[in-house]
């Protein structure tokens, strides 16, 4: 059986594709000091007019760079695409030269923990929101849910302020 052999570049990926929460995710597999460059966002660069049609049909992986141009990340070689989204991250995407979409640590990240951003506002609305955040922020806050108040029958005496009289 023939062994894999890895190039010196898989050996310095400071993450991996596993199992999370919400489906795949990207983990740390070697401690990330805060401000460190993780990975970039890989894709084929689209004009704006492009990445809505793709938006529209359901896309989730287009990354708006500015007005004008925006990246299709759809691809599974962009192993950036499996971070998920936090209400509370660990990570943030930047622009590099105004073309690169590049993710780094906002905070130290432990090895095994992980590596998650804030997805923006409209991502979390068109997407998230309907469906519910599953973040661990979100999950591990207690739900508050308000009931409604049970319905009395009051009886006829009751309404009309004669409460002594136990006769509806």
């Amino acid at each position: 059986m023939a062994r894999r052999t890895l190039r010196k570049s898989d050996n310095d990926k400071p993450y991996r594709v596993g199992r999370s929460r919400t489906g795949l995710g990207l983990f740390a597999t070697a401690a990330i000091a805060k401000g460190d460059f993780i990975i970039d966002y890989k894709g084929r660069r689209i004009g704006h007019a492009q990445a809505q049609r793709l938006e529209a049909r359901g896309a989730r992986y287009v990354f708006e760079i500015d007005s004008r141009w925006s990246i299709d990340g759809s691809s599974r070689r962009n192993l950036m695409r499996y971070a998920n989204h936090s209400c509370r991250p660990n990570a943030e995407s930047a622009l590099a030269n105004g073309k690169i979409i590049i993710l780094r640590a906002i905070k130290n990240i432990a090895s095994g923990d992980e590596i998650t951003y804030d997805y923006g506002e409209e991502y979390f609305e068109l997407f998230i929101k309907p469906v519910g955040c599953k973040c661990a922020k979100c999950a591990n806050e207690p739900r508050k849910i308000r009931l409604k108040p049970a319905r009395t029958r009051r009886s006829s005496a009751q309404r009309s302020g004669d409460a002594r009289s136990g006769r509806p």
